[in-house]
């Protein structure tokens, strides 16, 4: 049987209910979905793109906690609030990865914690 590992680092913000930053299982991190939260738990901006690279370094820092960094993501979710977003967003997203680019889905959501306007989560090799 395979056994799930909790990851957790500073470096991201905390968890804000009963969650682990991420999880290994096996060769594979599940990051739980990552909002706009400097590491004290602060919202970074009601910017979407700001939201965006602080999410996406929230991320980054789970990740490398677990040994793993976001050249070894495969899959990606991302949660928007405004699908007129989008565009923006992926301005964004396209610097923190390289191709291939890792298989990804795009939902509009009517509302996320805290208001944000996203939250990201991703799947990555270790």
């Amino acid at each position: 049987m395979v056994e799930k590992v909790q990851i957790h680092t500073d470096k991201s913000p905390a968890a804000i209910g009963p969650y682990s930053q991420a999880i290994r299982c096996g060769n594979l991190i599940f990051t739980s979905g990552q909002i706009p939260l400097t590491p004290a738990g602060e919202l970074v901006s009601q910017d979407v793109q700001e939201q965006t690279h602080q999410s996406l370094r929230n991320i980054k820092h789970i990740l490398e906690a677990a040994g793993s960094s976001l050249d070894r993501v495969v899959k990606t979710t991302v949660f928007i609030s405004d699908m007129n977003d989008f565009p923006l967003v992926n301005q964004v997203y396209q610097q923190y990865f390289q191709p291939p680019y890792p298989a990804r889905s795009c939902v509009q959501v009517a509302r996320l914690p805290r208001d944000v306007k996203v939250e990201i989560e991703a799947i990555a090799l270790v």
